[in-house]
């Protein structure tokens, strides 16, 4: 097995955490999202860049960055579903400065 090559993040959330409204933390499961998914949806979802491009600026393949996407999208889905807690961090990244784009 090769060794995991680690994702590209260019900014880091600037809030980590979010839970239910009313729930006292600790009835509630935590679900964390790890740092390079978050940066997925980021660039997927908000700055509405495509997989091809998304996967050059995260320096992974096509085919890894749609796989770290589905994880991240899963792990949102569960937390707005279930209604649980959810963290962001932790993860195989590289945090590389703001605007910088690997090509």
């Amino acid at each position: 097995m090769r060794p995991k090559k680690s994702r590209l993040v260019r900014e880091s959330p600037s809030v980590r955490f979010f839970k239910p409204r009313a729930i006292p933390l600790s009835e509630l499961e935590i679900v964390t999202l790890k740092d390079e998914e978050w940066e997925a949806i980021r660039l997927i979802d908000y700055e509405k860049r495509d997989q091809e491009a998304a996967a050059q600026i995260m320096g992974v393949s096509r085919p890894t960055f749609s796989r770290v996407l589905s994880s991240a999208r899963a792990t949102v889905a569960k937390a707005l579903a279930e209604g649980c807690a959810l963290a962001i961090g932790g993860g195989d990244f590289e945090l590389t400065c703001n605007g910088s784009e690997r090509t």
